[in-house]
């Protein structure tokens, strides 16, 4: 067994629980140093044997086998099962998984490469390529190292999805015309696609998939600084690949940033969007592109059938917070109750009570706090009765950094009934947290 071969498969290995070391020290940028346990060819069931004393990781085989009686052709799946065959000890086995998996999906590199591992413990051959990659030299080392950081990706991604909480905190309820949620978790370059369970319920992940993120780490600020947004956004439209350029792959789901948030903020840049990868790829490193969420055009394709325009949330952070159900129900009634107050004070013409739910910060269309409240003040002159109805709500919580206050996006269907003026319309509050109370910090229309 080659050098090059233990590090990359007992690293991979790592990541799902085979060993006791920790991804982060066998996957250094620095230099790397040998493993203090080097097994013999050909019995990958040594390194089992030696390294773990570990229940088996049936949740990993449960969710893998469950991925692909949903989906044959899960790549990604595929080759974690290979994995876990080679964890097995059953070589033979795993090398056939991606010997398939690379026949399938013959421009998915990392499979190649693993496969290329698996065959070199069989053989006990050292490939030119993997000479170069140990000795730190030519292209391969640096197609190597990207291969390598899309690996741990992938698997970190993979195995988080097991080990979370019921619900990511950025969904608090999805209202009732929202099917599907994305949830974007940067830290682990994830996709998490969830669906609507009905009133009551928290939504159910049903999905999940490794996704390329901006070039440089962090919350976008201005144009052309290669990072990746935070934020609450919302599938604007639907480009084809025949309208586009090879890059995009199979199309792209444009996102609404800057939304009313980051326009406040003096954030600069357009152009956000989910997108495939150019067809002569199967894949891209995690940190690759100008700012877009990038995913494979088979996982492209499987997205699209959860998205719908105009409606669909893709909701981004640089890290995803999970909830038990009780702490989102608790989270969902405080706010649910801030909404109902605010419209029972609008209701009933209590303007001072109405106007106590704005925050000082207030903004919406040429109006700040003051202009509002005086605005208000002449049109509640003018009502001897009001309806308001709140209908279809839903409520997100906004990514924030921990010296931010919690604040939440909530869109619902206004029905407005007075003497003098009937409307509905689709609004957008922003609430935002203040003493202890929930004050509105942005209203507008969708």
């Amino acid at each position: 067994m080659t050098f090059f071969r233990v590090l990359t498969v007992l690293a991979l290995l790592a990541a799902i629980g085979l060993t006791g070391a920790k991804v982060s020290a066998l996957w250094t940028q620095q230099e790397m140093t040998a493993p203090a346990f080097i097994p013999s060819v050909p019995a990958p069931p040594a390194v089992a044997d030696a390294v773990v004393k570990q229940p088996p990781a049936d949740p990993v085989l449960e969710r893998l086998n469950q991925r692909l009686t949903d989906n044959p052709n899960d790549f990604e799946a595929n080759l974690l099962k290979g994995l876990l065959l080679f964890q097995d000890g059953e070589l033979s086995e795993a090398i056939a998984v991606l010997e398939d998996l690379t026949a399938r999906a013959p421009k998915f590199q990392l499979a190649h490469l693993i496969l290329g591992d698996l065959l070199s413990a069989r053989y006990g051959l050292v490939t030119p390529f993997a000479a170069d990659a140990i000795n730190g030299v030519g292209e391969h080392h640096q197609q190597v190292a990207q291969l390598k950081n899309e690996a741990r990706a992938r698997l970190e991604g993979y195995l988080s999805a097991l080990d979370q909480a019921t619900v990511p905190a950025v969904l608090l309820t999805l209202g009732e015309s929202i099917g599907h949620a994305l949830v974007v978790d940067k830290s682990r370059h994830r996709l998490y696609v969830f669906r609507n369970a009905g009133t009551g319920l928290p939504p159910k992940l049903i999905d999940d998939f490794y996704i390329v993120l901006g070039k440089v780490p962090g919350d976008k600020r201005r144009e052309g600084d290669l990072k990746t947004p935070d934020g609450v956004y919302f599938v604007t439209s639907y480009l084809p690949d025949e309208k586009l350029p090879p890059l995009y792959g199979q199309g792209a789901f444009p996102v609404n940033y800057p939304n009313e948030y980051d326009r406040r903020l003096h954030k600069t840049g357009q152009g956000i969007w989910l997108h495939g990868t150019d067809k002569s790829l199967y894949s891209r490193p995690p940190l690759d592109s100008e700012g877009c969420v990038v995913l494979t055009n088979e996982e492209f394709a499987r997205i699209a059938t959860y998205v719908e325009v105009g409606r669909t949330p893709v909701v981004i952070s640089e890290q995803v917070q999970w909830l038990s159900t009780r702490e989102w129900l608790d989270r969902n009634i405080e706010i649910q109750a801030a909404l109902e107050s605010w419209r029972q004070s609008w209701e009933k013409a209590d303007l001072q009570s109405y106007l106590d739910f704005y925050s000082a910060d207030f903004w919406s269309s040429g109006y700040d706090e003051q202009s509002w409240g005086e605005y208000k003040k002449r049109v509640f002159a003018g009502k001897t009765f009001q309806k308001v109805g709140l209908a279809d709500i839903a409520l997100f919580e906004y990514p924030r950094s921990a010296q931010q206050p919690p604040m939440v996006v909530a869109n619902f269907e206004q029905r407005y009934r007075s003497n003098n003026f009937n409307g509905d319309m689709r609004k957008r509050l922003y609430l935002v947290k203040e003493s202890q109370r929930w004050k509105i910090l942005y209203e507008g229309g969708q």
